[in-house]
């Protein structure tokens, strides 16, 4: 009787051990860039709610430049990325690497801020320095707009820093004007209001290109071979995003304590209040499959300026599950 008892006891446990090793969240790294960035938007809201864990997943973000993120996935040694441009994902396919665009977080929006009175038009800074997180495809993005307002990009003289640094350029008025995103921009405006904003002619200039006002930007992508060793990991990554937007934007308030975590109560009300807006933001989670025809236009704007040489393979949108 004893033995019968052990037996069975060991077979419980057995099958506890199984179960909690099935249940156990499956740990994944993913690259970003720093604060404050677009792809460090979101991760402090995610293992604030435990939203991965929810999902399944024990997500690990790792922070990094936009130089040094570029370099570290396309490499391979960080197998996801979330801070992901539809353009460094379409230029890493053409040059070998095998990359998909997973789903989109943000569309496209970014600015020019200037104090000096002589700079009103994007044309003013030809032949003065402009500071620019050049490495990113925000400023390639911009280059494309600039260019569409005849600004000649190339006699702009672009002093290159990493995206923190570029509110400290403003702030210090060390450079004729500065190109940023959001959220840096937001954080700015709260701490030098006067900054004069140059218009780009942002949505004009893309309707007039695509005959849409999407313009799919930032999300997350993942090495291809990553993808087909983990497909069911994909719509839990997918799960765990949206529901950190839908949270957020919900919460404006609690949300940018966690996002500004460092900031001060000015800095987190402006966070707020981008948020409640989500204009300048541009949340907007979506499976790429979804917005294929929007990313193919992005893939035609860095064609038009040569950033990108060729067309990127179509199994860089990812295609949704299902779908």
């Amino acid at each position: 009787m004893n033995r019968v008892l052990t037996c069975l006891a060991c077979a419980g446990f057995l099958l506890w051990s199984g179960l909690a090793r099935a249940q156990a969240p499956e740990p994944i790294t993913i690259v970003v860039f720093g604060t404050p960035s677009l792809g460090a938007f979101l991760p402090p809201v995610i293992k604030a709610q435990k939203l991965d864990e929810r999902n399944g997943l024990a997500i690990k973000f790792e922070e990094r430049t936009p130089d040094a993120y570029t370099a570290q996935f396309n490499s391979g040694e960080f197998q996801l990325g979330g801070s992901a441009s539809l353009l460094t994902v379409g230029l890493a396919d053409i040059r070998g690497v095998k990359v998909t665009y997973l789903f989109n977080l943000f569309d496209y929006w970014g600015a020019v801020v200037t104090s000096r009175p002589e700079v009103k038009t994007l044309k003013d800074l030809e032949g003065k320095e402009l500071a620019a997180a050049k490495g990113t495809t925000n400023y390639v993005m911009f280059d494309w707009f600039a260019r569409q307002l005849g600004a000649d990009t190339a006699k702009f003289s672009v002093i290159n820093t990493a995206t923190p640094g570029l509110i400290g350029y403003a702030l210090a008025d060390r450079a004729a004007a500065v190109q940023l995103w959001e959220p840096a921009y937001t954080t700015l405006l709260s701490k030098k209001p006067g900054m004069r904003t140059i218009d780009l002619a942002i949505a004009e200039s893309w309707k007039k290109f695509t005959g849409s006002r999407n313009i799919p930007y930032l999300g997350v992508a993942a090495h291809l071979d990553w993808v087909e060793k983990n497909p069911k990991l994909v719509p839990k990554l997918y799960a765990t995003y949206q529901e950190a937007a839908d949270w957020v934007m919900a919460h404006p308030d609690e949300a940018s304590k966690l996002i500004a975590a460092k900031g001060t109560a000015d800095d987190q009300k402006a966070i707020a209040d981008l948020i409640r807006a989500n204009d300048r933001l541009g949340m907007n989670v979506k499976w790429a499959s979804d917005v294929a025809r929007e990313i193919n236009s992005v893939y035609a704007a860095g064609k038009s300026i040569a950033f990108l040489p060729s067309d990127p393979a179509a199994s860089t949108i990812y295609q949704a599950p299902g779908k």
